[in-house]
């Protein structure tokens, strides 16, 4: 029992440490920038400069669209298919599944070929439409982490029944779920949706082939050209992320633990 415990501990510490240790260095690295000394000057050249600003700020609005359209298409459709077509579950988990295994680079191709100046549907030839489009390839790429964060919300709760008193009350199928199953289920959304920001703030591929002023795109400018900053950004990236994990491990606390009804 004791040896058990101890190999526990070892690969726990191993796996701190590979974890870690590049993280410490790379902190450590983005710290001497002077000369001689220990500083955040690279954090303030980073910081301080428009062209992070105006990506980042441009990453943050897309994620902000990217999660409500997130939310719009993927709550209705998880409470409808608990609902009234259980049937369609694993068709439905198959397909959002498939962002996992269709690479981003082959899905802004198509888009780029469906939708380009030439399309019935140009949304390539205005940088509105191209912002529309990549919150859209956004919204696919989160698509697996979203609908089975809102599924597990929807487990916890008696979808069948709180939809039958609302029905009851005389409430209306929009009513329904934005006034009964989204509050049931926004600790959930919200994990969600704090996923789906942490892949937009690093996605690359699709804002770099269609053009953005994205954040992925500048965080790999920066590493092409300086030596400091990039460390800096992978730092200030890494907050951020983990940032967003840290609030879903709260926001778990408070969502409801067993709800194992029959729906």
């Amino acid at each position: 029992m004791k040896s058990g415990k101890s190999w526990a501990w070892v690969t726990f510490i191993l796996g701190a440490a590979y974890f870690f240790i590049p993280l410490i260095a790379t902190m450590e690295f983005s710290m001497r920038m002077k000369r001689g000394e220990y500083s955040f000057e690279a954090y303030r050249v980073v910081l301080g400069d428009p062209r992070f600003q105006e990506s980042f700020t441009f990453s943050v609005v897309a994620a902000v669209f990217t999660i409500i359209l997130g939310v719009l298409l993927v709550v209705p459709t998880a409470y409808w298919i608990r609902l009234r077509l259980p049937q369609l579950r694993p068709v439905v988990e198959f397909v959002t599944l498939l962002p996992l295994v269709i690479p981003a680079i082959v899905i802004v191709f198509g888009y780029i070929r469906m939708y380009g100046s030439n399309s019935p549907l140009p949304f390539l030839s205005s940088d509105i439409g191209t912002s529309a489009l990549l919150v859209i390839g956004y919204a696919t790429l989160a698509l697996p982490y979203m609908y089975r964060a809102v599924d597990t919300g929807l487990r916890t709760i008696d979808v069948r029944t709180l939809t039958e008193a609302a029905q009851i009350l005389g409430a209306g199928w929009t009513t329904i779920i934005s006034r009964v199953i989204l509050p049931n289920v926004l600790i959930a959304v919200l994990s969600g949706a704090f996923l789906t920001f942490a892949i937009v703030i690093g996605e690359f591929t699709m804002a770099s082939l269609l053009n953005r002023p994205a954040f992925g795109p500048y965080l790999q400018n920066i590493g092409a050209n300086r030596a400091y900053e990039p460390a800096a950004l992978a730092i200030i990236a890494f907050v951020i992320t983990w940032g967003c994990m840290s609030v879903i491990q709260v926001l778990s606390r408070f969502a409801p633990k067993s709800a194992n009804r029959p729906n």
